[in-house]
C-alpha cells in the first residue's frame, strides 16, 4: 500500500489530532495535514511530472521535508531523501546517478546546488522551500490519489558511501509497509497521542521510523534546530506525550552524559530505538540506569530497511537471566517477518557460535541497487541479501555481530574483532570512545592499533590499557599501540570512519 493512501485514511479516522509540529507549536491537524499533501502533490503534477519519477530532496529536518515526501507519494513519484550533511559535490552524483527530474531543498542547500546546477542535466526543476515557487506548489488544485503498485518504487535510499560512491537501494511501497508493520509487532506499540521526535536525519533511519507513526496517528516533531541538541531535546520531552526517537548510539551516550540528566524530566520518554552502528555493552548499562526500561535496539541496513535483528525491551528488564550480559550485548533475534542466516563465503551455515556473514530475506529486503546490476547481483543472491556483516548465533538464536566484514583484523592468519576490543577498553572508566583497527605488518600481516578518547578531563594510559586488555582478552588480540586522541573522525551518521584512522596509523608503520 502507497504510504500516501495511509496517510488519506489516519486523516477520516483521526481528522483532529496534532499531525505535524515544530519545536513546542503544532503547525496542522491530520485533516489539513492530509489537505497540504494532496495540494503538493497537484503543484509536482503540474511541472510535468510523471507516474515513477524520482523527486529529490535535499533538506534539513523540518515540516516541509515531511510534507513533500507524502506529497511524492500521492503523487505517484518515487523520493530520494538525500542526506543534508553531504558535500555538495556528493548531492549532485545522487541527482545524477537517480536521475531525479526535480528537487526540493531548504533554503541554504538550494543555494548550494543552485551552484553546481550544470554537472546535473538531469535536474529540471530545483525548488527551495522559501521560494514563490514552492509556495505555489501547494496552492493549486489538489491532486487524486495516485493507484501506485506495490512494487513500484516508493523511496531511493542512498547508503553512506565511506567506502567509495554510495548506491541507491531501491525499496518498494511493499518493502515500506512490510517495515512499519514489522514495528508495530517487533518494535514498539504507537498511539494516536504518542508522538516521535526527529532528532536524527529524517532522509534515514528516523523518517523510516516516522512512517509507522503516522500511519497511527502519531504526532510528528521537528525540532527548531533541525537535529540534535541535547538541551532542546530534554526540553521537548517535556512538551510532549509518549515520545519516540530512532538515535545513533552517540547519541544516546551524549544524552546520557550530559550534565544533571539525573535530575531532567524523562516522564514522557517512552522509546528510544537505537541502531545503525554497534552500542558497547558498557553504555547500554548505563543508559538502562539513567533511562529505565526504554531501549530498543534494532540491526537492519537501507536495503532491509530497519528490519533484520531486535532487541525489544522485555530482554533489556529481564535481568535475571543467567545470560543477561550476552543478550543485551547482541542484536537480538530476527524481527518476525525476516529469515537471518549466518553463512560461510559458500553459503552453507555455519554452526552455532562460529562466525560468518549475516544473510537475510523477505518483503522489507530492497529489489536491488538503481541502474547498479553488478552490486545487486553481488548482495542479492537466490533471494538473499548478503549484508557484509560478519555475526554468530547463540544457541538461543541472539545474533552477535562482530564486525564489517571488511573491518576483520587477520593477523598470523588469525581472524581479530574489533569489536571485542573496543567492548575492553571501554570497560575502563575513563575511557568515553574507543576503535580498533588493523594495520599492516611485514611478518604478521596485520597488527591491531587502538584509538582511544578519554573523557573530558580524565586521562589514561597505554599501561593502563594494556593491564586491561591482558585481564580480559587474549595476548594476540591486544593492541600493539594505544592512540590517545580528542575525537574520532565520524560520519554524518555517527558512525566511527575505520577508513580514516587507517590513513592516520599508516605513517607510525613507516
Amino acid at each position: 500500500m502507497n504510504q500516501a493512501t495511509v496517510l488519506a485514511q489516519v486523516a477520516r479516522s483521526f481528522a483532529g489530532r496534532p499531525a505535524l509540529s515544530l519545536g513546542t507549536e503544532t503547525l496542522c491537524d491530520y485533516a489539513s495535514f492530509a489537505e497540504r499533501v494532496a495540494r503538493l502533490a497537484g503543484g509536482l503534477r503540474e511541472l510535468g511530472l510523471q507516474d515513477g519519477d524520482r523527486v529529490a530532496l535535499v533538506m534539513k529536518n523540518s515540516p516541509e521535508c515531511w510534507e513533500s515526501l507524502y506529497a511524492i507519494w500521492h503523487a505517484g513519484l518515487a523520493a530520494v531523501p538525500v542526506n543534508a550533511k553531504l558535500h555538495p559535490k556528493e548531492h549532485a552524483f545522487i541527482l545524477e546517478n537517480s536521475g531525479s527530474r526535480a528537487c526540493l531543498a531548504t533554503p541554504e542547500l538550494a543555494a548550494d546546488l543552485a551552484g553546481i546546477r550544470g554537472e546535473t542535466p538531469a535536474l529540471e526543476h530545483l525548488i527551495s522551500t522559501d521560494s514563490a515557487d514552492y509556495a505555489s506548489l501547494g496552492a493549486g488544485k489538489p491532486a487524486a490519489l495516485a493507484d501506485t503498485k506495490p512494487t513500484e518504487l516508493a523511496w531511493l535510499f542512498y547508503t553512506s558511501g565511506t567506502t567509495g560512491r554510495p548506491k541507491g537501494a531501491m525499496l518498494t511501497h511493499r518493502n515500506l509497509m512490510s517495515a512499519v508493520m514489522n514495528y508495530y509487532g517487533d518494535v514498539d506499540t504507537i498511539l494516536p497521542t504518542d508522538s516521535i521526535i526527529h532528532s536524527a536525519p529524517m532522509s534515514h533511519g528516523s523518517g523510516l521510523y516516522g512512517l509507522p507513526h503516522v500511519a497511527h496517528g502519531a504526532n510528528t516533531v521537528v525540532p527548531k534546530s533541525g537535529g540534535f541538541d541535547v538541551a532542546e531535546t530534554l526540553a521537548l520531552i517535556e512538551r510532549w506525550p509518549g515520545v519516540s526517537f530512532f538515535f545513533a548510539p552517540t547519541m544516546v551516550t551524549r544524552l546520557i552524559n550530559t550534565p544533571n540528566i539525573d535530575k531532567a524530566d524523562l516522564s514522557n520518554l517512552k522509546t528510544i530505538v537505537y541502531g545503525g552502528a554497534p552500542m558497547y555493552l558498557e553504555d547500554v548499562k548505563r543508559a538502562l540506569a539513567v533511562l529505565g526500561p526504554k531501549l530498543v535496539q534494532i540491526y537492519g541496513q537501507g536495503e532491509a530497511p530497519m528490519t533484520i535483528t531486535g532487541l525489544p525491551k522485555h530482554i533489556f528488564t529481564d535481568t535475571g537471566h543467567p545470560r543477561y550480559e550476552a543478550r543485551i550485548g547482541s542484536t537480538g533475534f530476527p524481527r518476525t517477518d525476516v529469515e537471518v542466516r549466518v553463512v560461510d563465503e559458500d553459503g552453507k551455515d555455519v554452526p552455532v557460535g562460529e562466525p560468518g556473514e549475516v544473510i537475510c530475506r523477505g518483503d522489507v529486503v530492497m529489489v536491488g541497487y538503481w541502474n547498479n546490476p553488478e552490486a545487486t547481483a553481488s548482495s542479492l543472491r537466490d533471494g538473499w541479501l548478503w549484508t557484509g556483516d560478519v555475526g554468530s548465533f547463540d544457541e538461543e538464536g541472539f545474533l552477535t555481530l562482530k564486525d564489517r566484514s571488511k573491518d576483520v583484523i587477520i593477523s598470523g592468519g588469525t581472524n581479530i574483532y574489533p569489536r571485542e576490543v573496543e567492548e575492553v577498553l571501554l570497560r575502563h572508566p575513563a575511557v568515553l570512545e574507543a576503535a580498533v583497527i588493523g594495520r599492516e605488518h611485514p611478518d604478521w600481516g596485520e597488527e591491531v592499533v587502538a584509538f582511544v578518547r578519554p573523557h573530558p578531563g580524565q586521562t589514561v594510559t597505554p599501561p593502563e590499557l594494556d593491564t586491561l586488555c591482558l585481564e580480559n582478552i587474549a595476548r594476540f588480540k591486544r593492541p600493539k599501540e594505544y592512540l590517545l586522541v580528542d575525537d574520532l573522525p565520524k560520519n554524518n551518521y555517527g558512525k566511527i570512519l575505520k577508513t580514516e584512522l587507517r590513513k592516520l596509523a599508516a605513517p607510525a608503520a613507516d
